[in-house]
């Protein structure tokens, strides 16, 4: 990054000179493995093809927000994560079941073939479904997702290509148009009290446990077609009393909760960054920085013990950043009933 820009200005000049002539290449990917909260192949691109994918989706987001629906939450102006909960959280108390699904391995298992026809129904400019396919066809290989549907022969899993990374900004929007065409069809077709999603994880309530259940029935059917599976140990009917594990909370009609692996995840991290720091290795704005972040998303929810607890043990202690931040993190914690909605 910083050597592109360095030399910003030629470097941009080279980057549309090369869209406009139509020899623009992706760059190689670096790749790393997270486990937060399960194993993740994460991708990187070089700088200049970030710049590229931002651009492409600042053309194709006009062109797509229309024909998205109001229940797709993730990666969207007004929307997000903290909005689609509040609704989740709101029909948890207005209905009695909620059908839960998830698509396994989803990222994996974005067809290119039925990606690109897909944008290619919206867009008719050809040579931004050029460029669209180049990086989707550019995708590094993700991991193996081998899966049969109606139709298939032994070896049309090994002769289609799947997958897109996680972490291009290209793929996020991606993501949300691959499964659009499902947001039409449950809103249309099974009409359900309220319908949400989260990328590849949606959410049905009603007051019909049998209806529920078929609806689940009907997706699953639906998904065949563009070649994703369920993930059957996430793919339930739940009472809504009993509570909902949504996006990383566990709702129910009276109160929320972060479920319990976001709390180990985040005692983890504050014991990194308080050794870090400690070493000299981590400055206290950054401590700051991400704390507060946390803070902020933890607030949803009636957190206010846990932040309590949580920030009373892990915090930096040595110096006078120490004494600021144990000063800070301990008036967070007694202003956190505020921040509850």
């Amino acid at each position: 990054m910083a050597r592109f820009l360095h030399e910003l200005e030629p470097n941009l000049c080279r980057l549309q000179r090369e869209l406009e002539e139509g020899s623009y290449r992706p760059g190689g990917y670096l790749t790393f493995w997270i486990n937060d909260p399960k194993p993740r192949q994460i991708s990187a691109v070089p700088f200049r093809d970030r710049v590229v994918h931002h651009a492409l989706v600042r053309v194709l987001e006009p062109v797509f927000e229309p024909r998205i629906t109001a229940h797709s939450f993730a990666s969207r102006k007004g929307f997000g994560q903290h909005k689609a909960l509040n609704l989740a959280r709101e029909a948890c108390q207005r209905y009695r079941y909620v059908l839960k699904c998830d698509v396994r391995k989803y990222f994996p298992s974005i067809d290119h073939a039925i990606l690109k026809d897909l944008i290619a129904r919206a867009v008719k400019c050809p040579r931004t479904l050029e460029l669209a396919a180049r990086i989707i066809d550019g995708s590094n290989e993700q991991e193996d997702v081998i899966d049969y549907f109606p139709g298939d022969t032994l070896f049309t899993p090994f002769e289609r290509r799947r997958g897109i990374p996680i972490g291009n900004q290209t793929s996020q929007f991606f993501a949300n148009v691959y499964l659009n065409p499902l947001d039409h069809f449950a809103m249309r077709e099974l009409r359900p009290g309220l319908y949400l999603r989260y990328v590849d994880d949606f959410v049905l309530f009603g007051d019909d446990k049998k209806e529920l259940r078929s609806m689940a029935k009907r997706i699953r059917e639906f998904l065949q077609s563009p070649r994703l599976s369920p993930h059957d140990r996430k793919f339930r009917v739940y009472r809504c009393g009993e509570g909902l594990t949504f996006l990383g909370w566990r709702l129910l009609p009276e109160r929320a909760r972060l479920a319990r692996p976001n709390v180990l995840r985040m005692r983890r991290r504050l014991r990194k960054m308080e050794a870090l720091y400690h070493a000299g290795r981590m400055r206290f704005a950054e401590v700051n920085s991400r704390v507060q972040a946390w803070l902020g998303h933890a607030a949803f929810g009636n957190t206010w013990r846990l932040r309590q607890n949580l920030f009373a043990r892990f915090i930096p202690r040595a110096g006078e950043h120490g004494r600021n931040a144990r000063g800070l993190l301990e008036q967070q914690s007694r202003e956190g009933p505020r921040l509850e909605p």
